[in-house]
């Protein structure tokens, strides 16, 4: 099957491919008909499964662009995760011009309200702040044709409940609703019951029984001794991306310090660290700057990286559900990968939660003997001494053509999108195809040029006026 299967626009079609997107995964096969039939869906698929696409794609290709107002709103348990799906929107729908606008706790709501006044089709955000803009009436409900609540079963979690149902009763109840989660506990259940009109239940099976694509195990181990197996159990496997999973920030400081230490290029990324530094550290690792994240489960959110070849529980979780999704960071897009998990005896209660859960048992290794460390530690150190291949993410071949540009013009000066539009239009060459997201403050407005045209209106904007005002521009800076 391809994407041309479906009821799609050539402007999402052509994104798609800018994107590499060549074959719609399972879930997408199944998600996108039933969206654009506007019925509402409960789905339970791994992480790697792409499911984000399987409801960005239906929800660009049915928005009305001429509409200001939110006309969906996506609900996801972690800042990174928000962020993320937001580039997925903007990337799937470049050039139909759709905006999308992340909110999330510890940045500034006024810097979010002033984004929430531009022309927004989609918000994504956590259910927190989503909550706050719209008691403060900063986020306008009444438009809203879509409602997506992704990771549910982290959501509810992480304690998110009262907070996910306050937001349902606020968004208008003719709407098409999804939901999305990688377990289906009673909670879920429970919510979808509720809140949702006669779903289709849609459950993606993974490969070759449960474990699907990823090696599982797991070594019995006493506290004392997790650093050293760490140290061996990397240099026997010699990953090109690995992430550690810790349960505290202060395990992973320990963890990186160690590492360091001993050479490893690593960072790390927990709930401690301010906003812009985590989504640097994800960012880096994504491009395959440094091999080894050392994280809290706040990173098995938000991290679509294909080619991880190894996950390590260095503490198993207290939330059964927490494994699958870790263990879900390796494994993805067809690539094989292997989970290992470092469990004390006192801990066996919870490897027993977690195998009932997963329908399995993990099976059980050898430490590894130091001969075998010995043997394999050269090509270890020589791999950990080499420059990393930098990967080029699959945005960037979408975003290379693309220039933004600023004007000292906008609302005070009572400019709309479409004067922009219309201006630029009038350029020979250039059509409205060229011209993507239009963003438009008090006092600055920001058009970005697509198709490599940039240069070209850059130069014919700097003695064209704008609804008779002639206006100041230059490209925009980061």
């Amino acid at each position: 099957m391809d994407f041309t299967d479906f009821t799609l626009s050539e402007e999402i079609l052509s994104t798609l491919a800018s994107l590499q997107y060549q074959h719609p995964t399972e879930v997408q096969r199944k998600v996108i008909p039933l969206v654009i039939e506007e019925r509402d869906v409960i789905v339970k698929s791994r992480t790697g499964s792409g499911k984000t696409a399987s409801f960005a794609i239906p929800i660009c290709e049915m928005i009305d662009w001429t509409e200001n107002k939110p006309q969906a709103l996506v609900l996801t348990p972690t800042r990174e995760l928000a962020v993320q799906i937001k580039e997925d929107f903007i990337n799937i729908g470049r050039l139909k011009r759709i905006n999308a606008v992340e909110v999330y706790g510890k940045q500034s709501f006024m810097y979010q309200k002033t984004k929430l006044k531009q022309k927004t089709h989609v918000v994504v955000g956590t259910p927190g702040r989503l909550l706050d803009h719209i008691q403060k009436g900063t986020l306008l409900l009444d438009q809203v044709r879509f409602l997506v609540i992704d990771e549910a079963d982290e959501m509810l979690n992480m304690g998110f409940i009262e907070q996910v149902e306050a937001i349902i009763q606020a968004v208008p109840d003719k709407r098409i609703t999804m939901l999305f989660s990688a377990t289906l506990p009673d909670t879920v259940k429970k919510l979808a019951q509720n809140y949702l009109q006669g779903p289709v239940e849609v459950e993606i099976e993974p490969s070759s029984n449960s474990t699907g694509l990823i090696e599982h195990s797991l070594y019995w181990v006493e506290e004392q001794e997790k650093l050293q197996l760490l140290q061996n159990v990397t240099i026997i496997e010699n990953p090109d991306s690995c992430i550690i999973f810790c349960r505290t920030k202060d395990r992973v400081d320990m963890v990186v310090d160690h590492l360091t230490e001993l050479g490893y290029d690593c960072d790390k990324i927990h709930g401690g660290m301010i906003q812009e530094d985590r989504l640097d550290v994800m960012s880096e690792f994504k491009r395959g700057e440094f091999r080894y994240l050392i994280a809290t489960d706040v990173a098995a959110r938000g991290i679509d990286i294909e080619n991880i070849s190894l996950v390590v529980n260095f503490d198993i979780p207290y939330e059964k559900e927490s494994y699958v999704h870790r263990t879900g960071r390796t494994g993805r897009a067809g690539m094989k990968g292997k989970a290992t998990t470092f469990v004390t005896e006192r801990e066996r209660r919870l490897l027993e939660e977690i195998e009932q859960l997963i329908g399995f048992h993990i099976p059980q290794k050898e430490k590894p003997a130091s001969g075998q460390v010995e043997r394999l530690r050269s090509a270890f150190e020589e791999k950990i001494g080499s420059e990393p291949e930098i990967k080029q993410l699959k945005s960037e071949e979408l975003n290379k053509d693309i220039t933004k540009l600023y004007f000292n013009g906008g609302k005070k000066k009572k400019l709309r999108p479409v004067d922009f539009v219309g201006t630029i239009c009038k350029i020979e060459g250039i059509s409205a195809q060229d011209i993507g997201i239009i963003t438009i403050l008090d006092t600055a407005s920001y058009v970005e040029i697509l198709n490599g045209k940039g240069p070209q209106v850059l130069s014919e904007m700097k003695h064209t006026t704008v609804k008779g005002k002639q206006l100041k521009v230059h490209i925009a800076r980061k």
